[in-house]
């Protein structure tokens, strides 16, 4: 590789600095390259993975820009190559190189940075593939919005919008990405386990109703400790919210829509417009009205809720009015809302309720009634229905009048039947470990050990919205690991990833 070709010896705007700074050689990359002599390591190595048919062309627009800036080798389209595949190859030639004396492998190893341009669920599987190589110091995550939602990066100070793919946005961004702070994020584990019915498909979708997230989703061996004879079990993991009823109910009828009529699908704005719509089209505005209350939380499931590690299972009381429910991870939610908000001072001395930190080991459980409700959440200080904080969360889902329910991950939805005879449908969400994320400012996500934080007191805005108004899992949590558990399958479409 030519580290000086396209004017890559030249300096970008103050920001940037010299294109080198993030440039790895060949050999790094490709295993069977000759080594080759560098005056100085990268300051800021970094490898790219864009979903090129991520927001309409851009993502093909990126890879050309990212390509010709840097070196061609250490951008990767995911419509191509999987990034467990790269990143292992990457990290078994780093170990032989270090085992051989390369010091500047030993450096690049050392500053690597990744960079991840696509939807939320694109980021999400980069995000699992990581935490599957269990590493000492994983390389952290720049996220760039490719999506309709882009949850993730607004999170951590990336924007919402989708990004220009000219040379100075990129350099900009590289700009970025090389000053950008490390942030650990807790990572959640989820375990659904259902009885083998006697007769059709026991999948959580029907074959040709696969969901966008089944890289999310990996079905036991019948080896594997977590199996039970009689049922099956999925795993997989998130890192920014579950949520079910009527929010997936939308997502899943806007995902089916693309995936029919996918040109329709091309522009930001109106992939927004069209979930609206949808929104209004099942009668969310007047859910009371249009909706039974079978459908409603407390009608589907029991909610038990472990709120310490170690400490014992609780059942945790639903208001019977509430027709969604979210299990949220960061500050950012359905395109930057934030359901939690900061809980007033009487909140945290009656609830033992705290601001939502990223990094503490609990998620936030959070209700809504309607989409009326959810509106309040445009308003400053407005959230939803605060249900509790939990380090693991149980759903146990019995046989009634409804027959399915509608599940999200991160943006990906899928429609989940429910026991149709005398048995149960469980799904249990644990925390597991974490993963760096880079965040640059302003960041809306907060670390519990970080000064700045806001603090809880002083917040008595939303007093009178309260909610009076309205371990045989260990094994997996262990288990689980990215590289099986988010390889996305080979029949499965990566257009419909974001």
């Amino acid at each position: 590789m030519d580290l000086h070709r396209n004017g890559t010896n030249g300096s970008c705007p103050s920001s940037c600095g010299p294109l080198t700074d993030y440039c790895i050689p060949d050999y790094i990359l490709k295993p069977d390259s000759e080594p080759v002599i560098v005056d100085n390591a990268p300051s800021c190595p970094v490898v790219v993975f864009i979903n090129s048919r991520s927001g309409g062309q851009l993502g093909s627009g990126l890879i050309k820009t990212y390509r010709e800036l840097l070196n061609e080798a250490q951008v990767f389209d995911l419509s191509e190559e999987a990034p467990d595949k790269v990143l292992h190859r990457l990290y078994c030639n780093f170990e032989k190189l270090k085992s051989n004396g390369d010091r500047l492998a030993i450096q690049i190893q050392k500053s690597l940075r990744l960079i991840v341009a696509g939807g939320d669920g694109t980021a999400s599987w980069l995000l699992g593939v990581v935490s599957d190589l269990k590493l000492s110091h994983p390389p952290p995550v720049a996220t760039v919005p490719l999506g309709t939602g882009n949850n993730l990066p607004f999170s951590f100070g990336w924007g919402k919008r989708n990004p220009a793919t000219d040379q100075a946005a990129v350099k900009s961004f590289l700009g970025q990405v090389k000053g950008a702070r490390e942030m650990n994020i807790d990572s959640w584990h989820i375990i659904m386990r259902m009885r083998i019915p006697q007769e059709g498909p026991c999948d959580p979708i029907a074959p040709l109703d696969l969901p966008h997230s089944l890289h999310a989703f990996h079905r036991v061996s019948d080896c594997d400790s977590l199996n039970v004879e009689g049922y099956h079990t999925f795993r997989g993991g998130f890192w920014n919210y579950f949520s079910m009823g009527m929010d997936a109910q939308v997502s899943y009828e806007f995902h089916s829509e693309r995936k029919r009529n996918p040109e329709k699908f091309k522009n930001q704005l109106t992939n927004q417009s069209t979930y609206a719509k949808l929104g209004l089209k099942q009668g969310w505005f007047a859910a009371s009205l249009t909706h039974p209350s079978s459908r409603n939380i407390a009608q589907l499931a029991k909610v038990k809720i472990m709120k310490r590690p170690g400490g014992l299972w609780e059942e945790l009381k639903i208001p019977r009015s509430i027709r969604s429910i979210i299990c949220l991870n960061l500050p950012s939610f359905s395109g930057g809302l934030n359901p939690w908000g900061t809980p007033g001072t009487r909140k945290v001395q009656d609830r033992d309720l705290t601001a939502p930190y990223v990094d503490d080991g609990l998620i936030e459980v959070v209700g809504f009634r309607d989409a009326w409700h959810g509106l309040v959440l445009l308003a400053p200080n407005g959230h939803g229905t605060r249900l509790a904080q939990a380090h693991r969360i149980r759903f146990e889902f019995h046989k009634g009048a409804a027959e399915h329910t509608f599940m999200r991950i991160d943006g990906e939805p899928w429609k989940q039947p429910l026991p149709k005879e005398d048995d149960t449908v469980v799904v249990e969400i644990s925390h597991l470990r974490q993963v760096a994320m880079l965040a640059n400012d302003p960041c809306k996500s907060k670390s519990v050990n970080d000064p700045s934080s806001p603090s809880c007191h002083g917040h008595d805005d939303d007093e009178s919205n309260s909610l009076e108004d309205e371990d045989e899992w260990e094994d997996g949590r262990k288990k689980f690991g990215a590289a099986a558990t988010f390889k996305i399958p080979d029949e499965v479409d990566i257009a419909h990833l974001s």
